[in-house]
């Protein structure tokens, strides 16, 4: 075809007519080419064709240059032109080689088109695609990793999708849905199959998926599964018909929910009721009884007695495994519809239908009697005991002798709290003992509390003072020695007996800062005595439990100057009965220091003779009891005797308290004791009187006995 012909047709099948020299470089172009490539003719002659493509690696260049090289014709090869505009194009190109008359190889004549907009609609539907399989992959890894079920149906109830989780909550086979499948047919296929538990119907179950997507948003329903798990579906509809429904096995979760109810209303450790679930069970017996019953009900709190001697002495584990017995022992001993509840720590409380004081106090007495019995722990042989304050209601008409006031209803906090002050009253008059809650005791706990509240207030304001009783010694008719006795001057009764305030102030925890401060008081007063008088200090149970008390004892010492030789620390058989090897520990280590221990009120105590052998004790003081009737009576002088001779045998001082006549002083000196004490010799005295009797050194004469406070 002749060249004009060729470039006259070539508008009509592509867009611009090229050629180019037997080297490959560019020799002619159509007018048009300025407009698809943007650069002018002179610029683009003498060029190759891939000094103008987008990469020089194009995949549409290296078949154009195989072509050339092997003078071939070519079409259809595509590549990315670089415009001037920085916006690439896309050109589909064409040709054949071209020969002289003689022969000769001339170069290629071709033409091209601007596939541009073809080229970025493929690639767009490329993308779309891919995105689109992107999005299936994800949603079937989304759809088959769900840990719920899932199953989409049309407006005609038809089934859409579903997922493997759905198949597994219910048993079903891979094959066993097939898409179209009806949700009725699906849930008659797991009736059929036994999937539901008994009774379930395919009327009953749809019934529920109606319910559920006919409600007020999204609901759970929760089925009952025949192997025991709860399943809860969720039903959403969607926009033009239809639903997406979703199952999750919740058995766990409703065992852990249930767990933790259980928890939150029962003790971990005995899984007997607790106190929050008492006030639930004793508001409900209440309510149901003013409803129309007429019974009686009666608290019982109960609370061991020397459980934490135990605890502390042989473990926690052994402590654990005591309270479970304990626990075990209760839930036998009480009626079919009672309840035992742990309210904390050794503190158990019982409620039952009991209608009178008569049946309360039997049950009290049964319940201690089971406990008191031994325990059988990890080899270790365990005795406790236990006290019980009882409060009654009677939740018919009514008892008009009760003492209650009229209109006064009964609840279970009420109860509690009286049964708790009867517990109080039981504690305070010895181990294993019932008491019945009476009136009365509610205004001695309101006195209680006034007289702790002005306990903490003189604590505050430094109303406490130190008296001194002076400690004779027979062999010499010397003072050796004082006992530092606390008062409290109340602004109001004046001088208040420890009788009254130390039971008050161990109870509460009040005893470590007034005995601390009784301590260090003794100290820098006997500081300024004579050497060689000693001054004896009473300590508390509770003040030798305490951690601390070997260090304060020092620190009293270092503070005053006082030698620890002149200290004389008096304890009780109650103080190594509470916590025998620590206490023990303690005292040994303050004896190392040069502190002089001895015991109080010996002979009253159950087991005085064998803590003599377990600590070596300076001093023991026989108890005033002794003394009252010795000078008439055989039997008290023998006793005296005895002690003196068991103390002279153990290289032990004996001490005689409570002398307060000159016949007991006489019979005291012949049976062999060593020091007195007592009224006949002086009171307890304040700190300047004490002073000038032991600046005096002589025994002051003989006083008669009055009616002065008890030591």
């Amino acid at each position: 075809m002749p060249l004009t012909m060729f470039e006259d047709a070539a508008p009509i099948a592509a867009d611009w007519f090229w050629e180019t020299d037997p080297a490959g470089r560019f020799s002619h172009f159509s007018p048009e080419i300025e407009r698809f490539f943007g650069r002018p003719v002179a610029a683009l002659l003498g060029a190759e064709r891939s000094a103008f493509a987008w990469e020089a690696g194009e995949e549409g260049l290296g078949r154009y240059r195989m072509a050339l090289a092997e003078c071939r014709a070519f079409r259809g090869l595509t590549y990315r032109y670089r415009h001037p505009d920085g916006v690439p194009r896309w050109f589909e190109i064409s040709g054949r080689p071209r020969y002289s008359p003689a022969g000769d190889f001339l170069g290629y004549r071709g033409v091209g088109s601007d596939v541009s907009d073809q080229h970025r609609t493929r690639d767009a539907l490329v993308r779309a695609h891919a995105e689109i399989t992107e999005q299936n992959r994800r949603f079937d890894a989304a759809l088959e990793n769900m840990s719920q079920g899932l199953c989409l149906f049309d407006a005609d109830h038809r089934l859409l999708v579903w997922n493997r989780r759905y198949l597994e909550i219910f048993g079903l086979e891979p094959g066993a849905l097939d898409v179209g499948m009806s949700q009725r047919a699906i849930i008659a296929l797991l009736v059929a199959s036994g999937r539901y538990r008994v009774g379930a119907t395919v009327d009953s179950v749809s019934e529920g998926t109606r319910t559920s997507l006919t409600g007020d948003g999204p609901t759970s329903i929760l089925r009952e599964l025949a192997d025991g798990r709860v399943v809860a579906a969720i039903h959403r509809p969607m926009p033009g018909g239809g639903w997406v429904a979703t199952f999750e096995d919740v058995t766990e979760r409703r065992r852990n929910e249930a767990r933790i109810m259980h928890m939150a209303r029962h003790d971990g450790l005995t899984d007997l009721p607790n106190r929050t679930a008492l006030r639930e069970i004793g508001t409900e017996r209440i309510g149901a009884a003013r409803d129309g019953s007429r019974s009686g009900l009666a608290v019982l709190c109960l609370d061991l007695d020397r459980f934490k001697p135990v605890n502390d002495s042989f473990g926690h584990a052994v402590g654990d495994g005591l309270l479970k017995a304990v626990a075990e022992r209760l839930r036998v001993q009480v009626r079919a519809g009672d309840t035992v509840a742990r309210l904390g720590g050794d503190e158990f409380a019982v409620l039952s239908a009991i209608g009178d004081a008569e049946d309360a106090a039997a049950l009290a007495q049964r319940l201690i009697r089971s406990i008191s019995a031994p325990y059988q722990l990890s080899g270790i042989t365990v005795e406790i005991g236990m006290s019980v304050g009882i409060a009654l209601a009677d939740l018919g008409e009514g008892d008009p002798e009760s003492g209650r006031d009229p209109g006064i209803g009964y609840d279970i906090e009420r109860l509690l709290k009286e049964a708790d002050m009867a517990l109080y009253e039981a504690k305070a008059g010895g181990r294993g003992t019932v008491r019945l809650f009476e009136p009365q005791m509610d205004e001695t706990a309101r006195e209680r509390l006034g007289l702790e509240r002005e306990l903490r207030e003189a604590l505050q304001a430094d109303r406490f003072e130190l008296h001194y009783q002076p400690l004779v010694d027979l062999a010499c008719d010397r003072i050796t020695g004082v006992e530092a006795l606390v008062r409290w001057r109340h602004p109001e009764r004046g001088l208040v007996s420890p009788a009254t305030f130390i039971p008050l102030a161990e109870e509460t925890g009040l005893i470590l800062p007034l005995g601390g401060w009784v301590l260090r008081q003794a100290c820098r007063d006997a500081a300024g005595w004579p050497e060689g008088i000693s001054v004896a200090v009473n300590v508390s149970p509770i003040q030798l439990r305490h951690r601390g008390f070997a260090q304060s004892v020092v620190a009293a010492l270092g503070e005053s100057g006082l030698a620890a030789e002149r200290l004389e620390l008096e304890i009780t058989e109650s103080v190594l009965l509470d916590d025998t090897e620590a206490n023990l520990e303690t005292l040994h280590t303050l004896r190392r220091l040069g502190v002089r221990i001895s015991m109080d009120d010996f002979g009253t105590g159950y087991s005085s003779i064998s803590y003599l052998r377990r600590f070596p004790f300076d001093k023991i003081k026989i108890d005033r009891s002794f003394v009252r009737d010795c000078a008439g009576s055989r039997d008290a002088g023998a006793i005296i005797r005895a002690i003196v001779g068991l103390g002279a045998s153990l290289g032990i001082t004996t001490l005689v308290e409570g002398v307060e006549t000159e016949p007991q002083l006489a019979t005291v000196r012949a049976e062999g004791a060593q020091e007195v004490q007592g009224y006949l010799f002086s009171p307890p005295r304040p700190f300047a009187e004490i002073a000038a009797m032991l600046a005096a050194q002589t025994i002051p004469a003989r006083e008669p006995v009055g009616t002065t406070l008890a030591a």
